[in-house]
């Protein structure tokens, strides 16, 4: 009977080694740092009370990503923390209207845009298939964007998240990763520089991101990375401020982004 126990634990405790094993290149994956170039697609639209569209500003702005992912056995077993910092800066394709009247498209022109972007992670791994793993996790962030029309804009808002990554390896060294995300935008603010400036809060919001990826291992510590992201919230209509020149606020607007990304990355 001991003999039989003993081979029982031992078959038990081969097949948690195997477990734990069986995604090396889901987990060289998730240990890794990489530096991206990428481009993000705005989409920005400013809506009156009964929705009528007031000024869109849309174009591609370049810029670099890092990202920093580290999976260990920490408490838990695959425990899952990334960090991911961005900047774009660039110009976008500006319509709209003169403040003082007019109708929307009788003013065009560029507009200078600065995205910046940080968000941390913290979630777990579960093996579903041998090359399979699921990864749940929260995410807190911060959103930034300096919009050049008028004399000025910056957008900001905190934001967190309930997320989860769904990992494949359907050949050895490539790795596939969807990442699904839904959360909540917090301390939604503008400040509008210039005499008729103002700062103040603005309507938060459900904010939703999704995103692919592939990640080819040439080495066992290079890899290839590409993916495109989606992220989409609204920002909802701030109080009416009193300046020098009359009582202005912000409307409410909806904003989408795509991102390309493409770049290198470390395995560790």
């Amino acid at each position: 009977m001991k003999i039989r126990n003993a081979v029982l634990f031992a078959a038990v405790a081969a097949c948690s080694v195997a477990a734990h094993a069986a995604n090396p290149f889901i987990r060289d994956v998730n240990n890794q740092v990489s530096v991206q170039a990428i481009s993000t697609d705005v989409d920005y639209k400013e809506k009156d009370g009964s929705g009528t569209v007031l000024d869109t500003e849309k174009g591609g702005v370049p810029g670099f990503a890092i990202s920093v992912s580290l999976m260990r056995d920490v408490i838990v077993r695959d425990a899952y923390f990334n960090f991911t910092y961005s900047r774009a800066n660039g110009h976008t394709d500006y319509v709209g209207s003169y403040i003082g009247g007019g109708s929307y498209g009788s003013v065009k022109a560029s507009s200078s845009a600065t995205l910046t972007d940080y968000a941390v992670r913290f979630g777990k791994g579960f093996d579903l298939h041998p090359k399979v793993m699921l990864t749940p996790y929260v995410e807190f962030g911060h959103r930034e964007w300096s919009r050049g029309v008028n004399e000025g804009e910056n957008y900001t808002h905190n934001h967190y998240g309930l997320g989860a990554l769904l990992q494949g390896t359907p050949v050895d060294r490539l790795v596939l990763t969807a990442n699904a995300l839904i959360g909540r935008t917090t301390s939604s603010n503008i400040d509008v520089a210039g005499p008729a400036g103002f700062s103040g809060a603005l309507g938060n919001s459900t904010l939703y991101k999704v995103g692919l990826s592939a990640d080819y291992a040439f080495t066992k510590n290079i890899h290839g990375v590409v993916g495109v992201d989606y992220a989409a919230f609204k920002y909802g209509r701030s109080a009416n401020y009193s300046t020098p020149y009359g009582r202005f606020y912000e409307p409410s607007s909806d904003t989408s982004t795509t991102t390309v990304r493409a770049g290198l990355g470390w395995s560790f």
